[in-house]
């Protein structure tokens, strides 16, 4: 018998594993099934017409296709100026987290950092025990920072869990010899972090980029708590208003012979895919190093 002949054999699968493989695959199936079809129902809802998804009529695919609800939500004055605060909002607070995470995270994995494990167990203690909504509030109020996009920009800017995470990841993949190796060679701690940390980093900063940008663009309770002025509002704010409360000016202006049953019909799903639509873009660029940076952040440390 050749080598190709041998290797071409397969080994002869049991009637338990079968079983558990055709259940592990229907499983599968099922919940492939549970993710798709809202999705799927959404995108379809969002281009049918009002009266469609009203009468129920709209199960799986398009009916009486329409796009009058993106031309109501793009000529919404508040809706953009949401989304565009909700861009500033996702870009700038994802760049100041990252950065300030990685600045707290990389001297806590070092072991010469003196008092690492004190200051790590008081960043833990935090995210047991907090001050309150109130406490917050007033010193949110304090730093004057009520009203302005600081608000919802400085007072969450750090994760205690994506700190853990990062703090693991550099303790596993960055080794105390390769800094000690750049300082005989006269690498100041800045240099070394530039050149050398952050290239290696690229699978926890993928990491800490998709949650953070996530958790910035759905977050709405900082905005509702210490934001006054509408042109400030992020989009999550708008959609809750004009879905839940249904008392955007704005729009009722625009649509002044529709029904108020049927704006938030007609408005509902097309705001639910334009909001999620970022999130699904950027996944994909960052897809292929949140597995290898979770696990390499969580399970090592």
């Amino acid at each position: 018998m050749t080598v190709q002949q041998a290797g071409t054999r397969k080994i002869k699968e049991s009637a338990g594993d079968r079983i558990f493989l055709t259940t592990v695959y229907i499983v599968l199936f099922l919940v492939v099934i549970a993710v798709l079809y809202p999705l799927i129902y959404i995108i379809s809802s969002s281009i049918s017409s009002p009266a469609a998804v009203t009468s129920g009529r709209v199960w799986l695919w398009p009916v009486d296709i329409s796009f009058e609800g993106f031309r109501v939500l793009f000529k919404t004055p508040e809706i953009m100026t949401g989304y565009a605060n909700s861009i500033f909002y996702t870009t700038a607070g994802t760049i100041i987290s990252v950065v300030l995470t990685i600045m707290i995270a990389y001297p806590l994995s070092r072991r010469s950092f003196f008092g690492r494990n004190a200051l790590m167990m008081i960043i833990t203690f935090t995210m047991i025990f907090s001050g309150g909504l109130i406490p917050t509030y007033m010193v949110v109020r304090e730093l004057h920072l009520i009203d302005t996009r600081w608000a919802l920009l400085i007072p969450n800017a750090i994760w205690v869990w994506q700190v853990i995470i990062a703090r693991s990841f550099f303790q596993s993949s960055i080794p105390d010899e390769l800094q000690e190796a750049s300082e005989m060679d006269g690498c100041s701690d800045i240099r070394f972090i530039w050149s050398i940390v952050l290239p290696l980093s690229k699978p926890i900063m993928a990491v800490l980029v998709l949650m953070y940008a996530v958790g910035q663009w759905n977050a709405y309770f900082n905005a509702l708590i210490y934001l006054k002025s509408a042109d400030l509002f992020p989009l999550q704010l708008i959609l809750r208003s004009i879905i839940i409360q249904n008392n955007s000016s704005g729009t009722m202006d625009a649509l002044a012979m529709v029904e108020r049953q049927q704006l938030a019909e007609l408005l509902k799903y097309a705001l639910i895919v334009v909001a999620t639509l970022p999130v699904l873009v950027i996944y994909p660029f960052v897809q292929r190093y949140f597995v290898q940076g979770m696990l390499v952040g969580s399970v090592k440390g």
